[in-house]
């Protein structure tokens, strides 16, 4: 198996990455780990101390929930695997306190972290409008999870295609009937350029057009796996994380094998 970085977006927090000679059971093994089993923290547990704003306790706790919070997975334990059993102490569980008074907008910036490495990754998102002699008054306690049992706790959007060849033939006596319906972008003076059909996306809206001007062929061993991360975890932490527990699963599972 080889791997090669294609593209890199830092600004959306994305990578893309081809994976080579390996099998669909592989790239969605590795997709439902990043998304089911590398952990994440969120916030679980509210404590409402003051909530005269215009949404309920429910719908609030719901938004503060959804927040992505930064993770460091080296100073704190799954609640599980913690030694106080899931009790909630200081080496699984950070507390964050929000109290505001309006008028104002509450913004996730408003929760204040015993931990400074545990706050929101969106500072700016806002968790509720308080109108004048309105008051937002809480403590919550975030834990890390899994995104099998919550999906706030998953860390990225992940999706994987098989790798296409595309073949483009500019002199085909059919372009001049067909032209009008590829889209414009993909051309480079009056012929198409294959390397904008893939560079721009434009895969699918080439594919069956007309194959004798473009045709595309997919790979059943090279794929496309692109992974968009929500900010808890940088995409090398995610790609770590995920690598560390599908040997982790593989080798439990040979040693049950051997039994």
């Amino acid at each position: 198996m080889e791997i090669k970085l294609i593209k890199k977006q830092p600004e959306y927090n994305r990578t893309t990455l081809l994976i080579k000679d390996t099998t669909p059971a592989f790239v969605n093994a590795l997709r439902r780990i990043i998304i089911e089993s590398v952990p994440t923290m969120a916030i679980e547990d509210i404590e409402f101390k003051q909530n005269s704003s215009i949404l309920y306790d429910e719908m609030i706790a719901l938004r503060l929930g959804l927040l992505p919070m930064k993770t460091d997975l080296t100073s704190y334990n799954l609640p599980a695997k913690c030694t106080c059993k899931g009790e909630g102490c200081a080496k699984c569980t950070i507390t964050m306190t929000l109290s505001a008074k309006g008028p104002c907008t509450v913004y996730a910036s408003d929760l204040k972290s015993k931990d400074p490495a545990i706050v929101p990754v969106y500072p700016d998102m806002p968790i509720v409008k308080l109108l004048k002699g309105q008051e937002l008054e809480l403590e919550a306690k975030a834990c890390l999870g899994l995104g099998r049992i919550h999906a706030k706790w998953v860390p990225a959007f992940v999706n994987y295609t098989y790798e296409p060849k595309v073949t483009v033939n500019n002199a085909s006596p059919k372009m001049a009937q067909f032209k009008d319906k590829f889209p414009p972008q993909i051309f480079d003076g009056n012929k198409i350029s294959e390397k904008k059909i893939i560079e721009l996306g434009f895969i699918d809206a080439c594919d069956g057009v007309c194959e004798e001007i473009v045709k595309v062929e997919y790979s059943d061993k090279n794929f496309i796996f692109t992974i968009e991360s929500f900010g808890q975890l940088s995409l090398k932490e995610i790609v770590k994380q995920a690598a560390g527990i599908l040997k982790e699963q593989a080798d439990e599972f040979s040693k049950e094998m051997e039994k």
